[in-house]
């Protein structure tokens, strides 16, 4: 993800210091608002409909006189690439994302932004924090095979 004001960190000159990882922050979710869950309620043959799988990032690049978009190239476990666009570049930039394990709804229709087909779309978890959007793009472990169907 992109850096939210961090300082570099000082370099470290014991090689033990170093080698350890550094400790997890704990997070605050004090400020942290969510949007209210449906009330409605979908049945579960509506909601088998949707195909989610998981899928690797082969290539992420940022679309042309576009501030938003990224054009990902993805490993749906096909053998064919699979072209997702997704509107997270405030978020993340394209060459942090290359390998990583994301899940995608697949059976959408394509849809056409800034003249590519987008066929499917990513899933992202968002809240607000402070009054500013947030959004982490989904990522899971790198052991799941690419085309793996989630349930």
């Amino acid at each position: 993800m992109k850096p939210e004001g961090n300082a570099p960190r000082a370099a470290k000159t014991d090689a033990a210091e170093a080698a350890a990882p550094a400790p997890a922050a704990p997070i605050d979710f004090s400020k942290v608002e969510i949007e209210p869950l449906f009330s409605d309620f979908v049945d579960f043959e509506t909601f088998s409909k949707s195909d989610f799988r998981a899928v690797k990032v082969r290539e992420c690049t940022a679309v042309p006189k576009s501030k938003k978009l990224l054009r990902f190239v993805l490993d749906d476990g096909t053998g064919a690439d699979r072209v997702i666009l997704s509107g997270i570049h405030d978020y993340y930039e394209p060459e942090e994302l290359v390998g990583k394990t994301c899940i995608a709804i697949t059976n959408l229709p394509p849809r056409k932004m800034m003249g590519i087909d987008s066929c499917g779309m990513l899933i992202s978890a968002v809240h607000h924090e402070e009054g500013e959007e947030r959004l982490h793009l989904l990522m899971v472990d790198d052991h799941i095979p690419a085309g793996a169907k989630l349930y």
